[in-house]
């Protein structure tokens, strides 16, 4: 089902506006007088990306968004309530959803498509699971081991970053065959599997103390994940909100490391 003309010029006005929120929540996050205007602009712009998403015609039963928009809210609420103390691990939780809603996303994308997948839909499509599947497990890991759940002792082993380095050549090379073969889409499920076993191993030899930093780099990583995914749902928002949050995660990460 086509979205009207009006409609459709009303929905991008609604996705400029957000932008510009969001843009403006970065900005005004440089200094303690403005970070409560920063979080209210942050929520203004998610909320009317959201709203503008809803307006698309091509949602005919708004049913199972409803159920989602509850189940949400019902997770994300007692996560805001925690103490400050706990933050850290409560970000890296919302790293590991907002990077798992990616790889469903990119995951039904690649089964709807298949095999008629443009080679440049594919490479993004790739990224945007591989990116997403490490920063899922690495997420979890690293709230884990902020909660002491999970010991916070580095744990190294002989070789662990031929290891780690030998999983993400795999995913890789894996991801760059269905490029050129996007029909084998038996072996799809590697470039999920594969980051997923990274992303704990990324994490293992990294001690506590340094998970700020790390959570950091990961939420680059969501947010690199996200524009991917952008491209792939040709989505202006999510590409500039994406390039924002990755661009944003890694020069935090060079600052704090």
């Amino acid at each position: 089902m086509t979205t009207p003309l009006v409609t459709e010029q009303i929905i991008q006005a609604v996705y400029l506006v957000a932008t510009v929120l969001l843009i403006l929540s970065l900005k005004w996050m440089n200094a303690p007088s403005s970070a409560r205007r920063a979080v209210r602009a942050g929520e203004l712009g998610m909320l009317l990306a959201i709203g503008g998403t809803l307006l698309y015609h091509g949602i005919i039963d708004y049913k199972w968004i409803a159920v989602a928009l509850v189940a949400g809210s019902m997770i994300g609420v007692p996560l805001g309530l925690v103490q400050m103390t706990a933050v850290p691990q409560r970000t890296a939780l919302s790293h590991a959803f907002g990077a798992f809603s990616v790889v469903l996303v990119g995951t039904a994308e690649f089964y709807l498509r298949t095999p008629n997948v443009s080679r440049f839909m594919m490479a993004v499509l790739s990224a945007e699971v591989i990116l997403g599947s490490l920063t899922v497990s690495g997420s979890l890991m690293a709230a884990g081991k902020l909660q002491e759940i999970l010991p916070q002792r580095p744990i190294t082993y002989k070789g662990q970053n031929i290891v780690n380095l030998s999983l993400l050549a795999m995913a890789a090379a894996v991801a760059a065959y269905l490029v050129f073969h996007p029909g084998q889409a038996r072996l799809f499920p590697l470039i999920v599997a594969l980051p997923l076993i990274f992303g704990i191993l990324m994490i293992v030899p990294i001690g506590g103390a340094d998970m700020p930093t790390v959570i950091s780099l990961l939420n680059s990583y969501a947010g690199l994940s996200a524009a991917a995914m952008g491209f792939v749902l040709d989505s202006k928002l999510l590409i500039i909100a994406g390039a924002l949050d990755g661009s944003s995660g890694f020069i935090l990460s060079v600052v704090m490391s």
